[in-house]
């Protein structure tokens, strides 16, 4: 006649436990793995944000163009071109959906000549370099575009913005107050934001991975 061999209760306590130590190891494993897919996930989500504005800023940028056309703007629209080129070889190099656009969201102020100009102070002279600004918290001329965000054109060269408020030769100090890095850029040209910054002004103020700055000051100090 055949046994059966029996766990005495202090062994089935232990396999138990065991299994539930290997069941919840497992459980802690998928959940680090998920905050990690979480967090890779909304990363690629503003980068790709970011470009879309970008593209989009541009298009409306050509599309004024074409509905005003002046001497310029053949050229200006060539060179935008150019730049919706070079925002789809970022877009795809990023994973984003090539082409996609979408225009800047925020609501800029009315021209600077419509605005009761403020009392100036006297020492409003602004920096000639175009470097990041070591002060950047402090303010050196006459906020301007309150609420707007600040991207990027796509453009090559020196530092240097442009706007659809200001004329070529204004001065805009932009500071991102995320990190609280500013440049002192000079319009070049005409966009369809406030201050559209080209590759290298926006190198001084980015955050890494970031095509748009949301929290951004933008004066005007010449």
């Amino acid at each position: 006649m055949s046994r059966r061999r029996t766990l005495s209760t202090k062994k089935k306590l232990v396999l138990l436990v065991s299994a539930a130590a290997v069941a919840g190891g497992g459980a802690f494993a998928l959940a680090a793995t998920s905050n990690a897919a979480s967090v890779q996930n909304a990363a690629s989500s503003t980068v790709c944000q970011g470009l879309a504005t970008a593209f989009g800023n541009n298009e409306k940028f050509i599309a004024d163009q074409r509905a005003a056309p002046d001497a310029q703007s053949e050229a200006r629209i060539a060179n935008r071109e150019a730049v919706l080129a070079q925002i789809k070889v970022q877009q795809e190099a990023s994973g984003c959906e090539v082409g996609e656009s979408a225009q800047d969201s925020q609501t800029d102020t009315p021209p600077a000549a419509s605005v009761p100009p403020a009392a100036a102070p006297e020492e409003t002279a602004p920096a000639e370099d175009t470097g990041a600004d070591a002060g950047a918290g402090a303010a050196t001329g006459e906020q301007v575009c309150n609420g707007s965000t600040v991207t990027l054109s796509g453009e090559a060269g020196a530092p240097a913005a442009s706007s659809n408020q200001f004329p070529a030769g204004t001065k805009l100090k932009v500071t991102n107050l995320d990190n609280n890095k500013s440049t002192t850029v000079e319009v070049t040209a005409t966009s369809g934001s406030c201050a559209l910054l080209n590759n290298a002004a926006f190198e001084l103020v980015r955050e890494p991975g970031k095509f748009l700055i949301r929290n951004a000051r933008i004066e005007r100090v010449g």
